[in-house]
């Protein structure tokens, strides 16, 4: 089993932003994320990125990515099923290991002096009867993968954040019109997104709107509103598009015993250190008020400071705290 002086779970912007700055910094470097970008990947355009104007999730995430293959930072494409923690009463003897599968259910162990958790999260679903049955028949939760599909029909986007707004925008470019529903009387996007959507003619967002029923046999043929639109409660679209948030990914922390919030966020301080010592956190998947890929590549780089801070104190036998 090989030992690393850190490894990184998760391959977004946090995740690859650690691995850079842990490789810099001289520290055995393993990055191991199922899919490399994460959900940036579906973002269609990142606005608010310093140093780009407009660039595609995929495109940013590349970059990372080439990044990473320049300073030679290892990446294994698998999942994590669990870390354990071994030796934890002896700071200098203290090491964590990682239970992983790959695509062929092939199971891999992993020795580490510290872990990074930077899983981000996965997209929460409505929960609406039909949704599952016409998932990927006109269900789906990726505008940017799915709306050259909705070419000149119409569709709806379920979701009041930034998120829905994006896609709103991005779907009016191919479909006939596309109708946003929102559970409350305002959306929470930021005001230059929403500002297109209200001067876009394709566009008709439905405040205080939820979708109770999305119908069809083997296409998305209707849905179903908790109130009546334009004198009824059917709405003929051929594509809804789930934008309402997203799970935290924090299972695999919590079982090592890594402390939550009540939202499932890993509790961080200002160094990215979770209550463990020598596990850090960074991203979505902490408790940052700001989700986004600059602050989550900020708080990765923090993350992997804080680790090598932390090895160079164990190796020249200084005391090192446990947790915040």
């Amino acid at each position: 089993m090989e030992k690393y002086d850190v490894i990184i779970i998760g391959a977004g912007s946090a995740g690859m932003a650690a691995g850079i700055y842990a490789q810099r910094f001289g520290l055995k470097t393993l990055i191991i994320g199922k899919v490399v970008g994460g959900l940036l990947n579906l973002s269609h355009n990142v606005e608010n990125y310093p140093g780009y104007k407009s660039i595609p999730g995929l495109d940013l995430m590349m970059k990372f990515k080439e990044h990473c293959d320049n300073l030679q930072i290892p990446f294994n494409e698998e999942w994590v099923e669990r870390v354990e923690k071994h030796d934890y009463e002896d700071p200098q003897k203290a090491w964590f290991e990682l239970i992983t599968k790959d695509g062929d259910d092939k199971e891999q162990r992993y020795a580490a002096r510290t872990v990074i958790f930077t899983m981000g999260t996965k997209h929460k679903t409505l929960g609406s009867p039909g949704e599952e049955q016409l998932s990927g028949k006109g269900v789906s939760y990726c505008a940017t993968c799915d709306a050259a599909f909705f070419k000149n029909v119409p569709v709806i986007v379920v979701g009041g954040g930034d998120s829905a707004a994006q896609a709103g925008d991005l779907l009016s470019q191919f479909a006939s019109h596309v109708y946003i529903s929102v559970r409350r009387d305002h959306m929470r996007a930021e005001p230059i997104n929403l500002k297109r959507l209200e001067q876009n003619p394709k566009v008709t967002i439905l405040y205080n709107m939820e979708i109770k029923e999305i119908l069809g046999q083997t296409q998305v043929e209707a849905v179903r509103l908790s109130r009546p639109h334009e004198d009824g409660e059917l709405l003929k679209v051929e594509g809804v598009f789930v934008e309402i948030g997203h799970d935290i990914q924090s299972g695999i922390a919590e079982a090592v015993g890594v402390k939550l919030n009540d939202h499932k966020e890993i509790i961080i301080d200002g160094d990215s250190q979770t209550n463990i010592r020598g596990v850090y956190a960074a991203g979505d998947v902490g408790n940052r008020r700001y989700k986004q890929a600059l602050t989550g590549a900020a708080e990765g780089a923090v993350a992997a400071f804080s680790a090598y801070a932390l090895i160079k104190k164990l190796d020249s036998g200084e005391k090192a705290d446990i947790g915040y």
